[in-house]
């Protein structure tokens, strides 16, 4: 009895199970069908040729509540995005349909598959599905494709750079520019002082204006006194006392015989009398409008003369002491003190600049300081943006610094009858540390028997007739990137002083010579022996180099 008590137990917690699992089977089935049903994604075509585009469009319907979010960036790969439309919305009832669509394209053939792609409702993430696309390649019949001849090389502007002379002509023109500031403020100080009049001269010279005017044909006695009496106090103000021209007549009196007592003006009784007497009545004249008498007016002014000598005179010559309280000493000290801080500190600095210098030159070599300071041309070149082109025929193509710019090259008589057309191009001269020079020669009829030796001597003559002398030459075979085998000489050469314009400097070249059933084809790059920018330019020229292949 127990046994089958347990049985119906165990047969009913099963059956229940059971329920309970297919309930949530079958709720996640119907999830999962709803998801499916509110997201569908679908392609314009599953076959396209290299760079056609196709539309990838996403269709989601759901509840107008919903935040909806659509994949972004390049996640269709290896299928390429090339645009992604703005989403559009129409509206059902009580729910919304979106519509996303990108552009996408390939452009190279094969087959592909387009990923799964994301797209989240509000926080649930439903995977569309993944599709093919086959993409075809272009057939391109080159029987009836018409052939087109190869076209002149266009000269391109390079690139805008200062070159390094202009920044050394600059700070040579600011360097001058300083010199000559310096120079213009001395010469205007200097003017200054020579404008600048000595008190006696001054004074002088106001008396001799004095004279000139018409004060005292005009009986203008107070502007007449004032002036007269201006002139002798002004002067003592600048030699006795800087406070002459605020005292009145009795404090001047008292402080030039208080002067003379103590032995700093060596001044007689008699001249203090009589300036004390021409103050008082330049007083009664500006004040009491007194009119003297033209000849005591006359005596006046010539007394005033000898009082201005007499005091100069009187004034004894300054002690060191008095001269270092002075300010035009102060100020000449100062200025010379500066004048040798100056000195100093340009020695100093040319000093720090001569250390600077030869330290570099000992670390990094001459080299070093060329390329950074005076300026190399092949550096700069190199580093400079490079340029990939076809020359000539049978075509050369090569990767060099600047454009090859192409040149007329006569033909000697005697190969006309085998030469169908010659073209020459070249960047640089043999003369300025780095040349290069592309020939291409296309034959009437094919020619297969070419003596590359004999050509190489041919373009070796050229440079000897040029000025290069010395010549150390070696010859190796030579093959292209794109596998096409020819001669390759190489070596050095010197260009004599009558000659050329080198002296005794060393060049390193390196020539190739290459035929075909077409044409020939010769390239010389030419560089400073020395020259690790003007070697490094070469190799990369000489390694680029792809020749148009030898038709079938």
């Amino acid at each position: 009895m127990m046994n089958e008590n347990l049985k119906m137990d165990i047969n009913k917690v099963f059956s229940t199970s059971v329920r309970t699992l297919t309930a949530i089977f079958v709720s996640l089935f119907a999830i999962t069908y709803s998801f499916s049903q509110e997201v569908n994604a679908t392609i314009d075509s599953t076959s396209i040729k290299i760079g056609e585009q196709i539309t990838f469009s996403i269709q989601v319907e759901t509840d107008s509540t919903n935040v909806v979010v659509f994949p972004e960036g390049q996640t269709f790969a290896p299928m390429e995005m090339v645009e992604s439309l703005l989403a559009d919305t129409t509206r059902l009832e009580k729910r919304f349909r979106l519509l996303k669509e990108y552009r996408l394209t390939q452009f190279d053939s094969g087959s592909y598959t387009i990923p799964q792609q994301r797209v989240m409702i509000n926080d649930r993430v439903i995977l569309t599905d993944s599709m093919r696309v086959e993409v075809a390649d272009v057939a391109v019949d080159t029987t009836k494709q018409k052939m087109y001849p190869i076209k002149p090389s266009v000269e391109v502007p390079s690139r805008f750079q200062i070159p390094t002379w202009i920044w050394w002509l600059l700070l040579i023109a600011m360097v001058v520019a300083s010199l000559l500031l310096l120079i213009f403020r001395r010469q205007k100080k200097k003017a200054e002082a020579e404008v600048k009049i000595p008190p006696f001269e001054k004074a002088m010279l106001e008396l001799q204006a004095l004279d000139k005017s018409d004060l005292l044909k005009n009986q203008d006695y107070k502007n007449y006194y004032s002036r007269l009496t201006d002139s002798a106090r002004r002067f003592i103000d600048e030699k006795v006392d800087d406070h002459a021209m605020e005292r009145t007549t009795e404090e001047l009196i008292a402080l030039m015989e208080a002067k003379k007592q103590q032995g700093k003006l060596d001044l007689s009784q008699e001249t203090i009398k009589d300036f004390k007497q021409i103050l008082m009545r330049a007083d009664l004249a500006k004040f009491a409008k007194m009119n003297p008498d033209e000849g005591v007016v006359k005596a006046d002014r010539l007394r005033v003369e000898d009082i201005i000598k007499d005091t100069k005179a009187a004034i004894p010559e300054p002690t060191l002491e008095e001269l270092e309280n002075t300010i035009e000493f102060q100020e000449a000290k100062a200025k010379k003190r500066k004048r040798k801080q100056i000195i100093i500190s340009v020695i100093v600095g040319l000093f720090v600049l001569v250390v600077f210098f030869v330290s570099l030159i000992v670390i990094k070599g001459t080299d070093y300081i060329k390329d950074s300071f005076i300026g190399h041309p092949t550096k700069e070149l190199l580093q400079g943006d490079w340029v990939r082109s076809d020359y000539g025929y049978p075509s050369v193509a090569i990767t060099t610094p600047k454009v090859l710019v192409r040149k007329d090259a006569a033909l000697p008589k005697e190969v006309e009858q085998v030469v169908k057309d010659n073209q020459l191009f070249t960047y640089g001269s043999l003369i300025n540390g780095f040349y290069v020079y592309v020939n291409t020669t296309s034959f009437k009829q094919e020619q297969k028997d070419v003596d590359k030796s004999a050509i190489v001597q041919a373009n070796l003559g050229m440079l000897e007739k040029q000025g290069a002398n010395n010549m150390f030459v070696k010859e190796d075979e030579f093959t292209t990137a794109n596998g096409i085998k020819g001669l390759k000489a190489y070596g050095t050469f010197t260009f004599s002083k009558e000659q050329g314009n080198f002296t005794g400097q060393k060049s390193a070249f390196q020539l190739l010579v290459f035929n075909n059933n077409i044409g020939m084809q010769q390239i010389m790059v030419v560089n400073g022996e020395n020259d690790e920018a003007g070697e490094e330019i070469s190799n990369r020229i000489i390694n680029s180099i792809e020749l148009q292949k030898s038709a079938q």
